[in-house]
């Protein structure tokens, strides 16, 4: 039971570093001119680098605020299962805990797709997604599959 707990708590940090680091590196998008994110363009314009903040359009501000939102229900989701690990009756479920993960998997599912649809009107089209975004999805399902995992699992003694 110890190593399952284990597994199920090394899952959930795993798609939290993925979280956080998607959400803080600046490469969702790269090419040759440069590299975009969720808060600035950065263009390399006659060997010098520079980088502007992220447009004031509200579909940046909605991934912007997905993807921290999925980063605090993820953590919100920890909490609440270590809460609940002390505090749950014998042969219940962690459905509370259960409930914010699979949240904080569709918020940054919704964030991706909301950047996957608009960002070529931000960034050049000869551009290619950048390791960043592609954390954000590997992270969405680990968020997902976690957080059914919690609903599933039944405490025991």
């Amino acid at each position: 039971m110890l190593l399952l707990l284990l597994a199920i708590v090394l899952l959930h940090i795993i798609a939290l570093v993925l979280l956080f680091v998607s959400t803080i590196v600046s490469v969702w998008t790269s090419g040759d001119s440069g590299t975009s994110d969720l808060w600035s363009n950065c263009t390399t314009i006659n060997g010098g680098y520079r980088c502007d903040p992220a447009s004031s359009g509200e579909w940046i501000q909605a991934v912007q605020a997905l993807m921290i939102l999925s980063i605090i229900f993820s953590c919100l989701s920890l909490f609440l299962f270590f809460c609940q690990l002390f505090t749950l009756q014998k042969g219940g479920r962690f459905f509370v805990t259960g409930t914010f993960q699979i949240l904080a998997s569709l918020f940054v599912m919704s964030g991706a797709i909301i950047y996957t649809v608009m960002s070529p009107d931000w960034v050049p089209e000869k551009d290619v997604f950048g390791y960043s975004y592609i954390l954000a999805w590997v992270a969405f399902p680990l968020a997902l599959i976690s957080g059914l995992i919690y609903v599933i699992l039944r405490k025991r003694e």
